[in-house]
């Protein structure tokens, strides 16, 4: 739970309407680009933003947000929730928008502070899988889209039958959930690919007994 404190820099972070908008799907839809653009947007509209991201996510360059297209913005990198919220705290100048990358990699408490900063004023721009690799639910994303305003779905490219994808199909690793990679790791694929994709690793539908 984030603390209302009156005297908190954070009660004096947002300067504009708050909101939550989440930008979901599966990798390779362009959930980070999207999320890149709006901020841009806010730039030109001389707002002021910041950009988190987990230290989970080693992919690309550790200060800055890329995307599959290599498109980037500076960024700060946290552990976790807290880590959002401390260096907010740490800040004398506000924010009209807190972007947030790969947010399926944080903890449960991220819904929450996205809740109170946009209850503050703030616009919370939330990018991040919805499903993870077996198709189910990821992380905390589940509580964050019942509390947003806004909700964009986007979809990949079926690598098997090249119509829209919504499944993150992993064709090599272990079987963690978080698994950092690229396409050396993961497919996007239809529901009908991906299920057909995990009969033939002879794993059973979700809602089965094994």
């Amino acid at each position: 739970m984030v603390p209302h404190d009156e005297h908190s820099p954070l009660q004096h972070t947002g300067i504009g309407e708050g909101r939550i908008e989440v930008v979901c799907g599966p990798m390779f839809s362009g959930k980070t680009e999207e999320l890149l653009r709006r901020v841009r947007r806010a730039e030109i509209a001389h707002q002021p933003t910041i950009i988190f991201k987990p230290e989970t996510d080693t992919r690309y360059n550790q200060d800055k947000v890329t995307s599959h297209d290599a498109n980037t913005l500076p960024s700060v990198t946290v552990k976790n929730s807290a880590g959002i919220l401390a260096y907010l705290e740490a800040q004398n100048r506000p924010f009209t928008v807190v972007a947030i990358d790969e947010v399926q990699f944080f903890d449960d408490a991220l819904p929450a502070l996205c809740s109170t900063l946009a209850d503050l004023g703030v616009r919370v721009i939330a990018a991040g899988l919805d499903l993870d690799f077996t198709g189910i639910p990821f992380g905390c994303m589940p509580d964050l889209l019942a509390r947003a305003e806004e909700v964009t779905k986007l979809h990949a490219v079926c690598m098997e039958t090249g119509r829209p994808a919504h499944f993150s199909h992993r064709i090599a690793g272990g079987n963690h959930t978080v698994e950092i990679g690229e396409k050396d790791l993961y497919i996007p694929l239809t529901r009908q690919a991906f299920v057909e994709a995990r009969k033939k690793e002879n794993i059973p539908p979700e809602g089965t007994d094994s």
